[in-house]
């Protein structure tokens, strides 16, 4: 899901904090930008899940993931250096 792919961008950019709220911040933004893909279990429960079945889907998940590194890069809040990575 997201989190394997945004642990396989973050090693591009060493410079980027990567702290558990860096972290959680870029996966928020990533998230909020894309489709969501509800299901509805037999126990009432609704679940998200991401549809990665396509090189197309998966390149608009790192297009917003590297968009969410940047922007979180820039102004981290968890008072890390910002850096630009682009």
């Amino acid at each position: 899901m997201t989190q394997r792919e945004y642990e396989e961008l973050r090693r591009r950019f060493p410079r980027f904090c990567g702290c558990d709220t860096c972290r959680g911040d870029v996966l928020v933004y990533a998230l909020n930008r894309l489709s969501p893909h509800y299901v509805s279990t037999h126990q009432g429960e609704v679940l998200t899940e991401l549809s990665l079945t396509s090189d197309q889907e998966r390149a608009k998940l790192d297009v917003v993931l590297l968009e969410g590194l940047s922007k979180v890069g820039l102004a981290p809040r968890c008072g890390a250096k910002p850096v630009q990575l682009v």
